[in-house]
C-alpha cells in the first residue's frame, strides 16, 4: 500500500473541494485533491450547472435569503431547544449543536461570507453577471458566473495547479482513519485506478457530493419511488455517498433532510444534462390516466418547480405530461424553458396527441373540457403573475389559465431528477464536522453537498454558493488545525 502525507486531503473536485484546496494552498500548505472522475470530467455537479447564486449584487445576498432558509429549517422542531439559538453559540447545549435543522449560525455565516467569497473567486478570473436563464418568471434575484459552473472549475483548478496542489484522478475515498486515543481524524484510505490502495495522512475535507448517484442509498432513504429518479446531470453519477457514509460511521451527526432531495422536472427521453421542462405553467399537467393533479401555476416557476417534480415522482410510473396548444407561442422566449434534446409530441387533435403519449383519449378530452370551462376572462400576461385563474376547478390553476383549444397540440413527458441530496453531515460555522454531542471531530471538515443543510423547499441558487463559502472556510481552518496539532506534538 502506498502511503502519502499532506497537510490537507480534499475528497472531491467540485466547487467545494476546489475552494478548500485553493484556500489551504494559499497559505503554503501541501494539499491533495482526490477525484473519482477523469480530468476531462472533473468537477462533480458544479461542472454542469449554471451556478446561479441568490444575490442581488456581487456583494449582497438577496433580500429573502435568510428568511427563506429559516422558513425551511426543519419540521416540528422543539421550541424549547430552538429558543436556545438566541443565546451565544458557545452556550448552546450539545444536543442543539448536533440537532438536525438549519442552523441560523450557518446561514448567517453563509450570508456574511457570500460577498467576500465572490470577490475571492474574482481574484482568480471569475466574472459574474445577471445572465439570461430558463427561468422566464422569477420570485427572487440571482446572478451567475459567466461560463457557469464550468468557469468556476476551470479557474480554481488552474489556481490549484499553480499553487502546487496534487491531483489524484480516478481515485475514490473509501474510509476515514481515526486516532484510537484522541478520536481525531488523521487521514483517509482511498483506492486509485493506477496506484491501487493509498493511505493518506493529514486533515480531511469531505467535499465529494451527496448520494444521488447511489441507487441503494436513494431507495433506503426515499423508498420505492426512488426507482424513477436519476441524477439531473452527468456529474451526479459520480456522487455515491461514501463521504457521508464514512463520516456517519465515524460518529458524525447527520443534518439535512435525508428523506428529500432537490428535484427538477426533466424530459426522461433526453440524454442532455439538466434536460429541464419548465413550460408547464402555460399548459396543463396530466398523469398517465389523463387527469390533472396539481395547480400548474400557483407561483413563479422558480418557486414551484421543485414541489411539482416531487409530486410527479410519486405518481404511478413517476411520469406526467405537460399538454399545451398553439397559445404557448404567445409566451416570449418559451423555448428557453425546455432543454430536452427530444422534440415534443405534436398532433392536430387532442385524440391524436393522447395516442402518442399513451393516455386514454376520452379521459384527456374530459380533462381539457372541464379545464376550458373553468377558465375565466382576463388579460394574459405571461412574464408576471397575472391572476388569470380557473373558477370552481379542483385542483385550480392560479395563473395563466387559458383554454387548451387551438392546434397544434404539443406534449412533453416529465419525470423528477435529483439535482442533489439534502441529507449530509452536521457542521459548525468553521465547516468542522460535529459528533452527536455537538463537539467538533478534530481533523474532519465537510463542504458542499456533503454538508447537510436543506429541509422542505430548497432555497434556490444557494448550493454552489454554499460550496464556495464553506469550502474556502474549511481549507483555511484545516490548515490552522493542522499547524496547532503539529505544534502541540513537538
Amino acid at each position: 500500500m502506498t502511503v502519502e502525507s499532506y497537510d490537507l486531503i480534499v475528497a472531491g473536485c467540485g466547487i467545494a473541494g476546489l475552494s478548500a484546496a485553493v484556500s489551504a494552498a494559499e497559505t503554503g500548505a501541501r494539499v491533495a485533491v482526490l477525484e473519482r472522475a477523469t480530468p476531462d470530467e472533473r468537477g462533480g455537479n458544479t461542472r454542469w450547472t449554471e451556478a446561479f447564486m441568490r444575490m442581488k449584487s456581487e456583494d449582497e445576498v438577496s433580500d429573502d435569503f435568510e428568511e427563506h432558509f429559516m422558513a425551511n429549517s426543519g419540521f416540528h422542531l422543539d421550541p424549547g431547544l430552538i429558543q436556545d439559538t438566541m443565546r451565544p453559540h458557545e452556550d448552546w447545549p450539545g444536543i442543539l449543536k448536533a440537532l438536525s435543522f438549519t442552523d441560523p449560525e450557518i446561514i448567517g455565516t453563509l450570508a456574511a461570507e457570500a460577498g467576500p467569497t465572490l470577490s475571492w473567486l474574482k481574484s482568480y478570473g471569475v466574472t459574474f453577471s445577471e445572465m439570461p436563464s430558463y427561468l422566464i418568471t422569477q420570485s427572487t434575484t440571482r446572478i451567475s458566473p459567466v461560463g457557469g459552473g464550468q468557469a468556476l472549475i476551470d479557474a480554481l483548478a488552474a489556481a490549484a495547479e499553480e499553487l502546487g496542489v496534487t491531483f489524484y484522478y480516478e481515485t475514490t475515498a473509501r474510509g476515514l482513519v481515526t486516532d484510537p486515543d484522541t478520536g481525531q481524524i488523521t487521514g483517509l484510505r482511498a483506492l486509485s485506478a493506477s496506484q491501487g490502495p493509498i493511505h493518506f495522512n493529514g486533515c480531511v475535507v469531505l467535499a465529494c457530493g451527496g448520494f444521488e448517484g447511489n441507487s441503494e442509498m436513494q431507495a433506503r432513504y426515499y423508498g420505492p419511488a426512488a426507482r424513477y429518479i436519476r441524477p439531473v446531470a452527468r456529474g451526479g453519477y459520480y456522487n455515491r455517498g461514501e463521504g457521508v457514509q464514512m463520516a456517519l460511521d465515524a460518529g458524525a451527526a447527520p443534518c439535512g433532510d435525508f428523506s428529500e432531495y432537490h428535484a427538477e422536472p426533466i424530459d426522461p427521453r433526453s440524454g442532455e444534462s439538466e434536460a429541464i421542462v419548465f413550460n408547464f405553467p402555460y399548459g396543463i399537467l396530466v398523469n398517465q390516466s389523463g387527469k390533472r393533479f396539481v395547480d400548474e401555476a400557483s407561483d413563479a416557476v422558480d418557486a414551484i418547480y421543485e414541489n411539482i417534480a416531487r409530486i410527479i415522482n410519486r405518481l404511478p410510473g413517476g411520469v406526467a405530461y405537460v399538454v399545451t396548444d398553439a397559445g404557448l407561442d404567445d409566451v416570449p422566449n418559451w423555448q428557453r424553458t425546455v432543454r430536452s434534446s427530444e422534440k415534443p409530441f405534436e398532433a392536430a387533435t387532442l385524440d391524436a396527441l393522447a395516442a402518442q403519449i399513451g393516455v386514454p383519449a376520452a379521459a384527456l378530452a374530459d380533462t381539457v373540457e372541464s379545464f376550458n370551462a373553468a377558465c375565466g376572462d382576463g388579460d394574459f400576461s405571461p412574464l408576471e403573475l397575472d391572476g388569470l385563474a380557473t373558477e370552481g376547478l379542483d385542483p385550480p390553476k392560479s395563473n395563466w389559465a387559458r383554454p387548451i383549444a387551438r392546434g397544434p397540440f404539443r406534449a412533453w413527458p416529465i419525470s423528477s431528477a435529483n439535482c442533489f441530496t439534502f441529507g449530509g453531515l452536521r457542521c459548525d460555522t468553521a465547516a468542522r464536522v460535529v459528533d452527536h454531542d455537538g463537539r467538533a471531530i478534530g481533523g474532519l471538515y465537510a463542504a458542499g453537498e456533503t454538508m447537510g443543510l436543506y429541509y422542505g423547499r430548497y432555497t434556490g441558487a444557494t448550493s454552489v454558493l454554499r460550496g464556495a463559502v464553506f469550502g474556502r472556510i474549511a481549507g483555511k481552518d484545516a490548515v490552522t488545525h493542522r499547524n496547532d496539532t503539529q505544534r502541540a506534538a513537538s
